[in-house]
């Protein structure tokens, strides 16, 4: 096996889509996201002979915490390879960890970080384990993740919600809820107004505007990103959503609203999810969920919402750091430090 730097995004996106495109942070568009705020990408490809087996979109990241190597949700591994015994697929991250170690060194990184889409059992816990990982501090992304199987027909996911979420849903529909779909370039103004204030109101650090513009353009190119804004009647746009789509999953990746008696929040999810049904979507993904010790205490209310719709929690590993450079610690206390300030 030998690793390649992949600069074709046709063979890039063709192998990502067969492979099951199952976290868009893996995808051409969100390294294009990445390089855009600033980040330098290079995407990995694991070759045996002239078959390409994973691949991985690595970013270099260098910021006050520290400098390290980071795989987003990756590697992603052929149809063929995901099913292989777990000494084959250690293999591979092997491969990919060699060539990191070699370019950390020489572009002085102090540790590489993978974020894997491996379901948390203790076989997968052992691969990097004897890898010489350790447990990162902090998560960079979802984690707990709540996934509902849309390919089941639109009368049998309202059966399978609970009754409230149902309810509240024909409540909007009746209270004459209008739901919106928008590619515009003022979505991002006013999907940012309701954002600002949801941030302030929930006590979190919201990304910047300049972030969710970037997101909205790269995915937007492909026709892989929708805004979604819901309001009553004439009324003000009181919820809003951000949509990522891949081949075969919708993902609810950011999220706005404004407290009022008539639930729109649910109508605009429900729409949400027919539209990744249209699309032709098996997956509706609604990212993170309250994960005790990593994500902050406040999610339980987020997380029953989205619970409400029906469908199943996946646990990804957790973050994983192989350490470089004694620099690490600073970047460990620091950011140890940071999830105590999120209510972790």
């Amino acid at each position: 096996m030998n690793i390649q730097e992949i600069t074709n995004k046709t063979q890039w996106q063709e192998f990502f889509d067969e492979a099951g495109s199952p976290s868009f942070l893996q995808s051409w568009e969100w390294g294009e996201l990445e390089e855009k705020m600033g980040y330098e990408i290079i995407r990995l490809g694991v070759y045996n002979k002239n078959e390409l087996t994973a691949i991985a979109q690595t970013i270099k990241i260098k910021a006050k915490r520290g400098n390290f190597l980071f795989i987003p949700h990756g590697p992603i591994f052929s149809i063929s390879n995901l099913k292989c015994q777990i000494s084959n697929k250690k293999y591979i991250i092997a491969q990919f960890l060699n060539f990191l170690i070699s370019l950390a060194k020489k572009e002085n990184y102090s540790f590489i970080r993978i974020a894997p889409v491996f379901e948390d059992r203790e076989e997968t816990r052992k691969i990097f384990q004897d890898l010489g990982f350790r447990k990162a501090p902090i998560y960079m992304h979802a984690e707990r993740l709540w996934v509902l199987d849309i390919t089941k027909s639109e009368e049998q996911l309202l059966t399978e919600m609970r009754k409230t979420t149902r309810y509240l849903i024909r409540k909007s529909e009746r209270d004459n809820v209008i739901i919106e779909r928008r590619t515009d370039e003022k979505a991002v103004d006013d999907f940012w107004k309701i954002y600002e204030e949801t941030a302030k109101r929930e006590n979190f650090v919201p990304f910047s505007k300049n972030y969710i513009k970037n997101e909205f353009e790269a995915f937007n190119k492909t026709g892989s990103a929708l805004f979604f804004f819901g309001k009553i009647e004439t009324g003000p746009v009181v919820a809003a959503a951000l949509i990522i789509f891949t081949k075969s999953t919708a993902f609810y990746h950011q999220g706005a609203s404004i407290h009022t008696k008539v639930p729109v929040t649910y109508l605009l999810q429900w729409e949400a999810i027919k539209e990744a049904k249209k699309r032709g979507c098996q997956l509706y993904n609604f990212w993170g969920t309250l994960l005790p010790g990593r994500t902050p205490k406040s999610w339980s209310g987020l997380t029953l919402f989205k619970q409400g719709f029906g469908g199943h929690q996946i646990d990804y590993l957790p973050t994983q750091d192989y350490i470089i450079s004694k620099k690490y610690c600073l970047t460990y206390f620091w950011e140890k430090f940071l999830a105590w300030r999120r209510g972790v």
